[in-house]
């Protein structure tokens, strides 16, 4: 069987750092921080009193009715505001496509958590008879986003959801260019969105040691390959990309902004929040994207990194892109993005290939910023494009993602 092209034809967001695409790489590229203080609830308990939150959030201004809020989750709610930018950005003809033919896939880390949060307290403090919503289950399941998605747009194709940690929408990216690549679907709404600011995430990470707790200087708190670095920000929000067949775009005229070129899915085996020190599973599943695109290390120009900020992560991401890369890893452009926009967790993925794409299609790489401090176990020859952003043609980006779990994914993108 021939294996099918795909292409994305249409992007959307709203995170910490924007309510849309242009929004959000346009404060990227001028290096400004999305932290700033938890409003969701009182964090004075825990060791972290900050994060990157979606400013002015109002989900009505969005088009969502007070029936969409009262019964969906906020990760839901941030789902389908960026569907809603990334099918108009698509120029879909909802009632020409096939409707069997097309499909969603969007991811969640952890879905409904602060539905639960709240379903749980009222339970507790519900007196002689506590009572849960029925809308519990289907506002807390992961999966829920994906399936609300395509009962909104009537899409009866493949339909699901992906759970790996911070690897989730790469892995949900993933399985929808497979799909299409395999003729089971010609469009598929995919990414990941992530509601993960409220007392048991925040209490959680911070439990595990793995979110920064430096309040004292909290804008610039998040610092990938910084000496000082301690753990990443807690950010949120959605990424959702429109997959589509290649031949089926452009029987449409659609405007295409990339080429899915491949995709790597790889294990550590080692532990459950760490990874492997040696980096075999990060450089692996960079090389597998690299080889199912046909393309060669050197062919790379950019890589968005996973970049935590965490104190082991950073460093074994580093050594796994100079054991692959070598010489050529001296001549690439790299950068995290959390480093402004926050950890997403399960969102992250999709909202990162977002800046691969702008980035390409601008010629413009965005920054890591709040680095001031070396550390002696990272090698600053290595281009981590530090605190301003640089011109680059982009023909070739390559994004990464690594989760708890020994989760690792990665997807490569090419200029047409």
């Amino acid at each position: 069987m021939e294996l099918r092209r795909v292409v994305i034809t249409g992007i959307g967001t709203i995170n910490s750092l924007g309510h849309n695409v242009q929004e959000y790489f346009e404060n990227l590229v001028a290096g400004k921080s999305g932290a700033g203080w938890i409003t969701r609830f009182d964090a004075s308990l825990f060791k972290t009193h900050f994060a990157c939150e979606i400013k002015d959030y109002d989900p009505e201004k969005f088009g969502l009715d007070k029936r969409d809020v009262r019964r969906n989750d906020p990760f839901t709610q941030y789902a389908f505001i960026a569907t809603e930018e990334a099918v108009k950005d698509s120029g879909l003809d909802l009632d020409a496509i096939d409707k069997n033919k097309a499909g969603v896939v969007v991811g969640s880390g952890i879905g409904g958590i602060e539905t639960l949060i709240k379903e749980m307290k009222a339970f507790y403090e519900g007196g002689e008879v506590p009572r849960f919503s029925p809308f519990l289950v289907p506002m807390m399941i992961p999966d829920i986003a994906s399936g609300m998605i395509s009962m909104r747009y009537g899409f009866r194709g493949p339909n699901y959801a992906t759970v790996s940690a911070c690897s989730t929408s790469n892995h949900a990216m993933s399985d929808a260019f497979t799909l299409i690549r395999m003729g089971k679907a010609d469009v598929i709404i995919t990414g990941g969105s992530e509601a993960p600011i409220n007392v048991a995430s925040i209490g959680g990470f911070n439990a595990s040691k793995a979110i920064s707790t430096n309040n004292e200087e909290y804008m610039t708190a998040s610092r990938p390959f910084d000496r000082t670095r301690d753990g990443f920000v807690m950010g949120e929000g959605a990424g959702i990309l429109i997959f589509e067949e290649y031949e089926h775009a452009r029987a449409r005229g659609a405007k295409i902004y990339a080429e899915i070129g491949g995709t790597g899915m790889t294990a550590d085996a080692y532990h459950i929040t760490a990874p492997h020190p040696d980096g075999d599973g990060a450089r692996r599943v960079m090389e597998e994207a690299i080889r199912e695109s046909g393309l060669k290390p050197e062919d790379v120009d950019y890589i968005n990194l996973h970049g935590t900020a965490t104190p082991l992560g950073d460093i074994v991401e580093v050594k796994a892109i100079k054991d692959l890369f070598g010489d050529h890893a001296y001549k690439m452009n790299m950068s995290s993005t959390k480093s402004m926009a926050g950890h997403a967790l399960g969102a992250t993925g999709a909202i990162e290939i977002l800046a691969c794409i702008c980035a390409m299609e601008r010629d413009i790489i965005p920054p890591t910023i709040n680095f001031k401090e070396e550390d002696p176990a990272i090698d600053y020859k290595l281009n981590f494009t530090f605190n301003e952003s640089q011109q680059r043609k982009v023909r070739v980006a390559l994004s990464n993602t690594f989760g708890f779990g020994g989760h690792n994914s990665s997807l490569l993108i090419k200029k047409i």
